[in-house]
């Protein structure tokens, strides 16, 4: 009996993982790539196989074409791609420089040519990817945006006021958080949607955001000035993507300082200023903690 309950239990936690897992994967899914294929006089062709791969970690989608000629990769994670479009009795298509942000879905029309299986065209999109299926109105905060702008106390969304037509109206104060009241194209500030990873990421009491990750895990951020997507509604809306990882290992050590040596003493103020702030901490965290900074 104890044998049996230990076998239940070991087959329940694996079971847990896998949808844990599995969950995580589909989180980080926030953009998508699609198009229609076709031979050098215009016709469809149905049944080519598309195969899109992550360059940063090697993660390869597949799908075919269906009888239009049609494909659709939907829930991809942001970054690098490889696309390419193989049928028997054409040249295998390849276009690279692919490269996926935040909400992002670009339309690629492969164009195969009749030859040997073994013969490849290769195309590298350098140039920003049009969109065609995508009628929102925004803006991404990259990385290096994240990273290297000056941000108080290391609060991301203060950088959502870079978007055009983004104005801070104040925090909330009801003990969760406090979360920022943010306008966008004129909207109400406790009106804009947030998400991350694809998830709904916002506080319905207050109206504000959620607790949003600190600057080295977060990867970038698309602010909507108007409704785009389905899940989003008429609203203005931030879409944030955390960092997924990729084959290769990274780290990063962080410590930022204010302190009132460093800065000239207004006039009018006190002799005794004591502004004394250090946030230090590291990315990722040691096994079994979780992604934070700390201050004091």
């Amino acid at each position: 009996m104890k044998q049996m309950k230990c076998i239940v239990s070991s087959v329940l936690t694996v079971l847990l993982f896998s949808v844990l897992c599995c969950a995580t994967a589909w989180a980080q899914g926030t953009a998508q790539i699609s198009g229609t294929v076709q031979d050098q006089s215009g016709a469809i062709l149905p049944g080519v196989e598309i195969t899109v791969t992550q360059a940063e970690t090697g993660v390869p989608r597949s799908t075919r074409t269906n009888q239009t000629g049609s494909y659709v990769l939907p829930n991809l994670a942001i970054g690098p791609y490889r696309l390419e479009a193989a049928l028997p009795g054409f040249r295998t298509f390849v276009q690279t420089g692919i490269v996926l942000q935040v909400n992002s879905s670009p339309v690629i029309n492969p164009v195969l040519e009749v030859g040997e299986v073994t013969a490849v065209i290769e195309v590298e999109a350098n140039a920003a990817l049009v969109e065609t299926r995508n009628v929102n109105i925004g803006q991404v905060i990259e990385n290096e945006r994240i990273l290297e702008l000056p941000l108080n106390g290391r609060q991301v969304t203060d950088l959502i006021t870079l978007a055009g037509a983004a104005v801070a109206r104040g925090t909330s104060s009801d003990g969760t958080g406090g979360g920022s009241y943010i306008a966008v194209g004129g909207g109400l500030a406790y009106g804009l949607d947030y998400s991350l990873d694809g998830a709904n990421h916002r506080n319905f009491i207050t109206g504000t955001n959620m607790p949003i990750p600190f600057p080295d895990a977060l990867q970038e951020f698309n602010v909507s000035a108007s409704g785009g997507r389905s899940n989003q509604g008429a609203n203005a809306g931030v879409s944030a993507v955390t960092k997924a990882g990729t084959n290769e290992l990274h780290g990063s050590l962080f410590a930022f300082v204010r302190n009132d040596l460093y800065s000239a003493r207004p006039y009018f103020a006190g002799a005794g200023s004591t502004l004394k702030r250090n946030q230090f901490g590291r990315f990722p965290p040691r096994k079994g903690g979780r992604p934070r900074s700390a201050s004091r």
